[in-house]
């Protein structure tokens, strides 16, 4: 284990996992960086570790670490110039009719199984399809940061569940699932627009994003977004994914 030094950190230790298949690019071999003990990591500590490119799945705070590949770009959107292209404008009018609710981090099965249709739908074959109640509890329901469930509702139905984080300068955009058999529906880039309205409200001026991987079609829709700033070389600078 090691201490890194370029943050306040110090009752933190960070180590680097085995090598492992990458989830995004094929024929890869990848590694994190994670960073514990989990109970120490509070809202604020998160805060600093997400600008210093991290992010979690459940208890799990990591950042990749691979030895010869930096293709995963930790992105957030500076959202008080937020600007939106036609296609983002017309996934923003055609859900206006969503109720936005928010509701305690805890086990529904309703979620579960529109979670269930969605991995099915969107990533069969990705290993998250098969998730039990405990793999998803894990993944989206454990954390020591302030998070946020919110359901999207059309006249009662279910349509979509987002998880969010709460940080000192932002909202970190954990994950998203809906309805898989609305095609065309745009309800991931809605959800995107609603986080960065939330983020204007509450004036944080950052919705971070994750990684942008450029070859991989799963991160495609966050190149789409603007403006967009990446951490590169440990800097955010201002980026266009189309032409960099």
């Amino acid at each position: 284990m090691t201490q890194l030094n370029d943050f306040p950190f110090t009752l933190l230790q960070f180590y680097a996992t085995a090598p492992y298949g990458c989830s995004y690019l094929p024929n890869r071999v990848a590694r994190s960086q994670v960073a514990t003990p989990s109970h120490l990591i509070d809202s604020s500590t998160y805060g600093d570790l997400v600008r210093a490119g991290f992010r979690r799945s459940g208890m799990f705070t990591y950042r990749p670490y691979c030895d010869s590949c930096s293709e995963c770009i930790p992105v957030r959107i500076a959202v008080d110039h937020l600007a939106t292209n036609r296609s983002q404008r017309r996934a923003w009018s055609r859900h206006a009719d969503l109720v936005a609710l928010q509701r305690p981090l805890a086990f529904r099965e309703e979620h579960y199984a529109l979670y269930q249709d969605y991995q099915a739908a969107r990533h069969s074959g990705g290993g998250m399809d098969r998730d039990n109640r405990e793999q998803y509890s894990n993944f989206l329901l454990q954390t020591h940061v302030d998070s946020r469930l919110v359901e999207f509702r059309a006249n009662g139905a279910l349509l979509m569940v987002s998880i969010i984080d709460l940080l000192p300068d932002g909202l970190s955009s954990v994950y998203t699932f809906y309805d898989p058999k609305m095609p065309g529906a745009s309800l991931g880039t809605y959800a995107i627009l609603w986080q960065a309205m939330q983020c204007q409200k509450l004036d944080l001026p950052y919705l971070y994003l994750g990684y942008w991987i450029r070859d991989s079609r799963k991160m495609a829709y966050k190149a789409n977004f603007r403006p967009l700033e990446g951490l590169v070389q440990g800097q955010w600078e201002a980026m266009d994914p189309h032409t960099s």
